[in-house]
């Protein structure tokens, strides 16, 4: 499949953040943006100018703050497995069907959507530890918001493994377990500035970037992230994004596997 020519990011210096100059009015490429010392500037949030379109959604999770698997029912793998996505090739699975759902171990993490360029930096992490995943017998699945062919946009550009990435277009997932959403939580969050302590790791991973992969539903990308780890149906790590960029370290992750054991 040929790429999509668009507009792609190049990051020269380490950025600072601007606020949005409007917070009571809708994000768009102009909004909040990191800004480097030259003529061009990379939006953390970029979107095409669009009037958002807002809809009331249901929680199955409360959102206050969940940092570990405690904070959740122990049922939250019944009622994730049930929830239905799509693969990047555009086919429709359930969550149940992604991993052994007794003894299989699966890192399920879930991106803020395919056009978030911090999402493209947590993508190539994550590729680029799936290796150290797959010889701890652990299944690597990535979650993003949008369409499947926003997802395979990604998957040619960055590239990512078509096989673990995932398509969530109604955001059903991110409901499920609490993830947080909202245009204070993108824009103003204080851990957010975590992303300028890896800002080689963000210019490398942008380096194909198009803003193409932005979900047609704008008001998706007030939407975070995060983290969770399974075996079977059990819950055993979970993180919540606080803002946009504040990914949970990899290496935690591969502890928490690491531990536990493997059938």
């Amino acid at each position: 499949m040929a790429l999509i020519p668009a507009q792609t990011l190049t990051l020269k210096s380490p950025p600072t953040l601007s606020p949005p100059s409007h917070p009571s009015t809708f994000p768009t490429s102009q909004s909040l943006c990191l800004s480097p010392p030259t003529s061009h500037s990379l939006s953390l949030f970029s979107t095409p100018n669009s009037t958002p379109r807002f809809s009331a959604r249901r929680h199955v999770v409360s959102r206050a703050t969940a940092t570990s698997a405690s904070d959740f029912s122990p049922a939250i793998g019944e009622i994730l497995g049930d929830v239905r996505i799509f693969t990047a090739a555009g086919d429709s699975v359930q969550f149940k069907d992604l991993w052994d759902q007794n003894e299989g171990v699966a890192v399920v993490a879930l991106l803020r959507h395919f056009g978030c360029p911090c999402c493209w930096e947590l993508a190539s992490a994550l590729k680029e530890s799936k290796e150290r995943f797959e010889s701890a017998g652990v299944k690597l699945i990535a979650v993003g918001v949008g369409s499947p062919d926003k997802a395979r946009i990604l998957a040619e550009r960055l590239p990512f493994p078509m096989d673990s990435l995932y398509a969530d277009t109604d955001r059903k997932a991110y409901d499920v377990l609490g993830l947080y959403y909202g245009l204070g939580r993108t824009f103003f969050n204080p851990a957010s500035a975590k992303v300028l302590s890896r800002f080689d790791a963000l210019q490398k991973a942008v380096k194909n970037y198009t803003i193409e992969a932005t979900p047609d539903d704008r008001s998706s990308v007030l939407q975070q992230g995060g983290m969770f780890v399974f075996k079977g149906k059990q819950l055993l790590y979970a993180r919540k994004d606080e803002g946009t960029g504040d990914h949970a370290p990899l290496d935690d992750i591969l502890n928490v596997c690491c531990k536990v054991p493997v059938s």
